[in-house]
């Protein structure tokens, strides 16, 4: 009987992580050049900007929503706009601050980040565009980079 008692203690005291829902928190497409742009040469040029943010919902839960903004142009001129603000909630139960952070900022991004690129691509068809791929992302690499940027900034404010 003790020997239950302990074991449940000790699964209460484990970390854990789920996926609550996993939603599109808003979308934006603009194809500002249809449809003389389908008459010309498609050479396009492609830029895509990235950004995360969390928010606590609760003890337990955290909304992530990834922001992905892709920009495609031609000789200078939008050819269409579209921004993907693909959410999710997140269980995390358990993980000192320390380990939410990369969990919140890389690891939770990396989640979403399939379901904002087919977003995407869903939406530069349905615009009469070619299908568009958008490249797998290292979230871990942004992360590191980001709180490498911050450190630096912190470090430089505080001398």
């Amino acid at each position: 009987m003790a020997n239950e008692e302990n074991n449940a203690a000790a699964e209460a005291n484990q970390p854990e992580f789920g996926i609550q829902r996993i939603y599109v928190k808003d979308v934006s497409y603009e194809a500002p050049k249809t449809p003389g742009v389908f008459l010309k040469d498609w050479e396009p040029e492609l830029h895509m900007d990235l950004n995360t943010k969390a928010s606590r919902l609760d003890g337990d839960h955290h909304e992530v929503v990834l922001v992905v903004t892709v920009q495609v142009k031609m000789k200078e001129e939008t050819i269409f706009l579209i921004e993907v603000q693909q959410a999710g909630i997140f269980l995390a139960k358990g993980f000192s601050d320390e380990e939410m952070r990369p969990m919140l900022g890389s690891f939770c991004p990396n989640v979403l980040y399939p379901y904002a690129r087919e977003a995407v691509t869903d939406l530069v068809v349905r615009g009469g565009f070619p299908q568009l791929y958008l490249a797998p992302v290292n979230f871990d690499a942004l992360y590191q980079q980001n709180e490498q940027e911050e450190a630096e900034e912190t470090s430089e404010t505080q001398h």
